[in-house]
């Protein structure tokens, strides 16, 4: 139990305990501050811990911002040394590091500094510089397009987002469709200057050619220009010749092919009805009509070891896509796999995200974004890798939040972004498909005066 004078803090000073394991211990905090100096007091079994940090800050905002960043680290160095535990990212529980030394570079101070003094591991600093250089051509941003297909073959064990099984959702597809349509047209008002377009799930592959095409005429109907245009196709046991061609068609440029593994025992344990040989089949096929494509991996799956992870890394990387992303497992509220496991090899799968850093270096990717997950395993992260002049735009807009984001569809999430005020606004639909469907004017409506 957590008790502070400062009620603003509890939700960072949270992550940190929370990262720690001990959300249920007792804790008493004390803030203050008073002449440039933040000070941090903290009793912990029965021991008091004070901390006085020096900043300047020049406004009200900067101020909470550094309010936050020390209390964590007060935590933080508190309970490392109780635990005798350096977590890889240390202090920073944000999920943009990048953004985050970006904020620092912009008002002229050296992140590394701010990274070292909160406990940030030589290594991801430097993964950090890394992947700034990488996003140094893309970073002038722009505005892009996100459009929901929230429906799956099946539940994947680690999945808490609002898909179904299609054999359950599939009597609302064809109004789900028409009610999509109908909004990416409402969205051709304040669509100029969109440069990336993500059709994500949900598995957009499961609908059908036509249910397909259809979103793709009604995206075209209102971008006129080229742009990066993806598509989250997803599990191999839905792609289909027909469903690629009128991809490519359409103007489609990127796919994801989402393995998550290539170890047969893992896919069966994770609810995956198809199999590796069928992923190896789906991306020769897909490679026919010149797609850049994306393989997903997540660290952790099931009972892997280190050992079956370096075989589906290699297996991915002998396959040479334009982009490979290393996701880390992470026991989300809403997923089966939360309510099945309460504790995870958390050293094992640090040494699996390691071991993908070296081996993909190697090979000839370089990492392009980064964010990370609350309850990700060992407070590690999700990172996309590409070749050479293969970052996906899409990504770097929305995790660097560059630009606005025309969300449309259910559990959408429109964003506007104010960079000169420090500002973003956020507009959600509902997550519920039913729901969704008969509020769809006031949705169309809603979106509208949004970005007016």
């Amino acid at each position: 139990m957590l008790n502070t004078n400062s009620e603003y803090l509890r939700p960072e000073i949270m992550d940190v305990l929370r990262a720690f394991g001990c959300e249920g211990e007792e804790f008493t905090h004390y803030f203050s501050y008073s002449g440039g100096k933040f000070f941090n007091t903290i009793e912990y079994n029965s021991e008091f811990y004070d901390f006085e940090d020096s900043f300047n800050p020049a406004n009200d905002l900067e101020f909470k911002r550094y309010a936050k960043r020390f209390a964590k680290l007060a935590f933080y160095k508190v309970l490392s040394k109780a635990r005798g535990i350096q977590l890889p990212w240390g202090a920073l529980t944000g999920i943009r590091p990048t953004k985050l030394a970006v904020m620092e570079q912009t008002a002229g101070r050296d992140f590394k500094e701010l990274f070292a003094k909160f406990g940030v591991s030589n290594e991801n600093i430097q993964i950090v510089c890394d992947i700034l250089a990488e996003q140094k051509p893309y970073r002038q941003g722009g505005k892009s397009l996100y459009v929901s297909l929230p429906f799956c073959p099946t539940k994947c064990d680690y999945c808490s987002f609002i898909t179904a099984p299609i054999d359950k959702t599939g009597q609302y597809v064809d109004s789900y469709i028409d009610c999509l349509v109908r909004e990416i047209a409402g969205a051709g008002a304040f669509a100029d200057g969109v440069r990336s377009v993500y059709l994500g799930g949900g598995t957009p592959f499961v609908l059908s050619a036509e249910h397909l095409e259809r979103v793709y005429k009604a995206v075209n109907s209102i971008i006129k220009q080229p742009v990066e245009y993806t598509v989250e196709a997803g599990r191999p046991d839905v792609f289909t010749e027909e469903k690629l061609n009128i991809s490519r068609q359409n103007g489609v440029n990127r796919i994801c092919v989402n393995p998550q593994s290539f170890n047969d025992e893992t896919l069966v344990a994770i609810g995956r009805k198809h199999t590796a040989a069928q992923t190896l089949a789906a991306y020769q096929i897909a490679q026919k009509y010149g797609f850049d494509i994306n393989i997903d991996l997540i660290a952790g799956l099931a009972d892997e070891g280190v050992k079956e992870f370096e075989y589906s890394l290699k297996t991915a990387i002998a396959l040479n896509p334009a982009n490979i992303t290393v996701h880390t497992l992470s026991l989300k509220a809403g997923a089966k796999l939360k309510e099945n496991v309460k504790r995870l090899d958390i050293a094992q799968i640090g040494e699996m995200i390691a071991l993908s850093r070296q081996m993909l270096s190697k090979s000839g990717y370089a990492p392009y974004y980064l964010y990370r997950q609350k309850y990700q395993a060992g407070g590690l992260e999700n990172v996309g890798w590409c070749k050479p002049g293969k970052a996906c735009v899409y990504n770097i807009d929305v995790m660097e939040e560059l630009g606005d984001n025309i969300a449309v569809g259910a559990n959408a999430i429109s964003k506007r972004v104010f960079s000169a005020e420090e500002r973003i606004e956020r507009l959600a639909a509902p997550k519920d498909i039913p729901t969704y469907i008969n509020k769809i004017d006031q949705i169309i409506s809603k979106r509208i005066e949004f970005f007016k």
